[in-house]
């Protein structure tokens, strides 16, 4: 049995005519008729009564009528859905997201990768420094990661996305709040809040490394794991924050933040995957992200 006999036999007993059957297959109605007797012998019933003006299906013809319409249905159903998965357009892929990004970016990003791959679902999850996004690539826990290089293993692929501007967060009371902009030699006697050596932030080389630079001996007071607890920090007085940018987006009443004087001074966001993995959804949505920037 081949799956055109199906599709033979539920035309010919839809149209009750082996004429209008052949012509709804196009196809000659002589090798049509053997192959609906070659079915009805392999199956060892009668599907058709049939007459010289009319066909009829027996009452084994309704039944097996009704598997074979749910059959054809399954078959072109496995085609679609196959289809869909070898363009990228059904699936499910988890997105870790640097704390300094997720409350600028993950609302937007979400919204888009809905509008452009309605079909794959995503599950998200923010305030993951860069080293535990490796981690957590690695694992397998999250599929695509939003963070900041650098990024030493070999085994990820690492697209950079843009370049995020530093600023200072400040208690809305600290005398430097009431400057336009802050400078580094503005800080040397802060209390300093920031991302976790202990967990190996990328965040926490970055302002250590500000500060030696300019030759100053960083007052580290707090460290955090999350961005949200370093700026709840800084509300309560607490002490000050350096942080990109999109962490401006985080507003909260106590807090302010103010540009830092260099620049030139910034932090890269990239995207990462592991680079053995090439399912199509995967990379689709690799590629939406890159163009969302």
């Amino acid at each position: 049995m081949e799956l055109r006999h199906l599709r033979y036999f539920v035309a010919v007993a839809e149209e009750r005519h082996f004429g209008r059957a052949a012509d709804r297959l196009h196809m000659a109605q002589p090798p049509l008729s053997q192959a609906i007797r070659q079915l009805e012998t392999e199956l060892g019933v009668t599907l058709l009564h049939r007459t010289t003006r009319r066909v009829e299906p027996t009452e084994a013809g309704t039944a097996y009528l009704t598997r074979a319409r749910s059959i054809l249905a399954e078959v072109d159903e496995a085609a679609h859905e196959a289809r869909r998965v070898a363009a990228g357009a059904v699936g499910h892929l988890a997105i870790g997201c640097v704390g300094s990004a997720t409350y600028s970016l993950l609302p937007a990003l979400s919204r888009h990768l809905a509008t452009e791959l309605p079909g794959v679902d995503f599950a998200f999850r923010g305030e993951m420094l860069a080293p535990d996004q490796v981690d957590a690539l690695r694992s397998g826990e999250i599929d695509v990661a939003l963070l900041r290089p650098p990024v030493a293993d070999l085994s990820l692929t690492v697209t950079p996305l843009r370049r995020d501007r530093l600023v200072v967060a400040l208690p809305a009371d600290h005398p430097l709040a009431a400057r336009a902009r802050v400078r580094v030699s503005d800080l040397g006697d802060a209390d300093l809040i920031v991302h976790s050596a202990d967990r190996r932030s990328v965040m926490y080389d970055v302002v250590v490394g500000l500060f030696r630079d300019a030759g100053l001996d960083p007052h580290v007071r707090h460290e955090v794991g999350e961005t949200s607890t370093l700026v709840t920090l800084v509300a309560g007085g607490l002490g000050v924050a350096v942080v990109p940018e999109p962490v401006t987006a985080l507003a909260l009443d106590g807090v302010v933040y103010r540009p830092l004087v260099r620049p030139a001074v910034g932090v890269e966001l990239a995207v990462a995957h592991r680079s053995d993995r090439a399912e199509p959804h995967l990379l689709r949505t690799i590629e939406v992200i890159r163009r969302m920037f």
